[in-house]
């Protein structure tokens, strides 16, 4: 167990803990939410004993093996496979003295170690590397290249698959999903889900932590609070607690106001019923719980555009890409004030590119583009924050566009992105990628866009501004496309999705819950099973008739087992449930039941294991199945 007790921990001036309490039983998977500064990234630094607390005690078992996420890369010449290995620190040195006792052909010592080898599952070690390369949207190909050829982005996927590939009793992930796309971030859910040790997880991904966390602790005012369940048990918690306060009370009626005009307002333009209704719960949601956020720093709105066109943009049979190399074919799409459009689709598969030629930084390779005449776009992506100036403050960022502008509303407008005081007159050198994706935002947001292109625009920034951005989104007048891995933003802004896959653009009827079930299909028929060739002519029916009974010979057991596997499954599932109904009674975590409890953890824990293997193999069998299904469908 973690235990802080009476903890005190300060950084220079500044106190970031004070009689600070929390307590964490081995297995539990904590998210840790906080303002930014408030101290998140030095309490993981207290527990992995690179800072020592100021006053009281911070206990966690001394065999502990902790592992955390790297913010820096000191190995450019390896390997990215060799690099992600490098996580297993027991297997890399058991490896190192195994070369050492061939050499000097030392039997006792190869006995040994190669029996240490097999209990560190270190015949298997490169598959594992490999398999979490390729979650983590690793092509084969690029394993083998060396860590000084990836992108910065690309370097923190290779430091996370090295912290997941490091055994460990703690895990401490500090944003893991920052540098991710929608299609990694559903893979890691699945991969912590099944994590059998202790996780601290400091994310601002609201949809991540529903999905993986079990308590949330929350740091503010210098204390710790524990929550029970997920990131929206503890907006409901926290909304009832300060829904006592008048000042929050109305706040609260003001906020409920406004969601309640934009619900009867996209009721009554939503036109396809799945969407719409996902959409509908998912603000009816937000209404519920803004009150958890009544003391968040950010207010703004996208100021509204004078003149507008309709269409806004209209792009017909055209071929998307870049130089000579076509990464979208046959593009039709046409933008009108309102609409409101997330783009779907695997890594690399042309969301980007699509994004870029709407904000005419890439030409069409062929076919027509056609802009209203009083398109205004505003645009953001991540590469714009290295194109502010660096030497320049907020105040003169803004005061550049609207020279003309009283030095006063240009502060009160930079103060709804939290930028008071002196700070509006900093120079963004000294910024934090947050600040400056926030004051990106802002110069866009002043500038009367009636079309907001979006790539990724929640990267870096806290849940407050993420909530902020949400709700000026809704309010906003003109038309967005975005493109984002952040679930809450696609599901409470979004009218319609686009699936951008396989060189194509088309309308997905679905939810995001089916895209997830879409995914799995996609990875599937992307790594077809070799089909027995048949004899002679390939139009040779008789070849055809029997490459369909092999395949529907090779189909009986694969149904078996996946039917198998999800029994079991559902045996496990239903122990953990009845487990941790037990784990519910207070009672349990009394001195006199310690025993009990300790046995309870760890019977938990080990079925927790259990299950995600169990699922991990049920849908590795689903997939075998359905490719083998879509297989049999070819050759009738």
């Amino acid at each position: 167990m973690i235990r802080l007790q009476d903890l005190t921990l300060q950084r220079g001036p500044q106190r970031l803990l004070d009689g600070a309490e929390l307590t964490l039983h081995a297995g539990q998977k904590v998210g840790l939410i906080g303002a930014n500064g408030a101290g998140k990234s030095s309490l993981f630094a207290l527990l992995r004993g690179e800072l020592m607390a100021d006053a009281g005690d911070c206990y966690l078992p001394a065999d502990w093996r902790i592992a955390h996420m790297r913010q820096e890369i000191d190995t450019l010449d390896r390997l990215a496979v060799d690099y992600v290995l490098d996580g297993d620190v027991r297997l890399r040195q058991v490896q190192h003295e195994l070369q050492l006792a061939e050499a000097a052909h030392d039997g006792d010592a190869l006995a040994r170690l190669h029996s240490e080898l097999d209990s560190a599952d270190g015949y298997s070690a490169d598959a594992r590397a490999r398999k979490l390369l390729a979650g983590l949207g690793f092509a084969s190909e690029q394993m083998d290249r060396p860590v000084s050829s990836f992108s910065g982005g690309w370097r923190m996927r290779l430091n996370l698959a090295q912290t997941l590939m490091c055994p460990s009793d703690l895990m401490l992930l500090d944003e893991p999903t920052n540098h991710l796309d929608l299609d990694a971030i559903l893979w890691l859910e699945d991969w912590l889900k099944g994590y059998p040790g202790t996780l601290m997880l400091i994310s601002h991904d609201r949809d991540f932590l529903d999905a993986v966390v079990d308590h949330v602790a929350h740091l503010e005012q210098c204390k710790l609070t524990l929550y029970r369940g997920g990131y929206s048990a503890f907006e409901r918690a926290r909304a009832e607690r300060l829904a006592q306060q008048q000042q929050a009370y109305e706040k609260q009626q003001a906020q409920r106001a406004h969601m309640e005009s934009f619900i009867r307002r996209f009721k009554a333009q939503a036109t396809k019923a799945r969407q719409a209704q996902s959409r509908i719960k998912a603000l009816e949601r937000l209404e519920e719980l803004a009150p958890a956020h009544v003391d968040s720093p950010f207010d703004f709105r996208f100021r509204e555009a004078q003149k507008i066109s309709s269409p806004l943009l209209d792009l017909s049979e055209a071929r998307l890409g870049y130089g000579e190399k076509a990464v979208l074919e046959k593009v039709k799409l046409q933008l009108v004030p309102g609409a409101r459009i997330g783009l779907l689709g695997p890594n690399g598969a042309g969301k980007s590119t699509l994004i870029k030629t709407l904000a005419d930084e890439l030409q069409p390779l062929a076919g027509r583009l056609q802009r209203g005449e009083n398109l205004a776009i505003g645009y953001f992506a991540q590469h714009q924050l290295d194109s502010l100036d660096a030497k320049a403050s907020p105040l003169l960022h803004l005061q550049r566009i609207a020279p003309g502008e009283r030095e006063q509303t240009l502060r009160d407008f930079l103060g709804g992105f939290d930028f008071r005081g002196d700070r509006c007159d900093e120079p963004v050198v000294n910024f934090s990628g947050g600040e400056k994706a926030r004051l990106a935002l802002a110069l866009i947001a002043w500038e009367r866009p009636n079309l907001l292109l979006l790539d990724e625009p929640t990267n870096h920034l806290d849940l407050e501004m993420r909530l902020a951005l949400t709700m000026a989104l809704q309010d906003f007048g003109g038309a967005v496309v975005v493109v984002s891995h952040d679930r809450h933003l696609l599901k409470s802004t979004t009218d319609e999705f686009l699936l951008v896959a396989e060189g194509r653009i088309r309308e997905f009827e679905g939810d995001l819950d089916d895209y997830a079930r879409w995914l799995v299909d996609f990875r599937a028929r992307q790594q077809p099973l070799s089909t027995p060739e048949a004899a002679g002519d390939k139009t040779d029916k008789r070849g055809q008739r029997q490459a369909a009974a092999a395949l529907r010979q090779q189909l009986a057991p694969h149904k078996r087992q996946a039917e198998k596997l999800e029994k079991e499954l559902g045996a496990v599932q239903e122990k953990l449930a009845a487990l941790e109904t037990r784990l519910g009674d207070a009672g349990i975590y009394e001195q006199a039941r310690k025993d009990e409890l300790r046995e309870r953890l760890a019977e938990q824990a080990a079925l927790k294991v259990r299950e995600g293997e169990l699922e991990e193999a049920w849908l590795e069998a689903l997939e075998t199945l359905e490719a083998l299904q879509a297989q049999l469908e070819a050759a009738s």
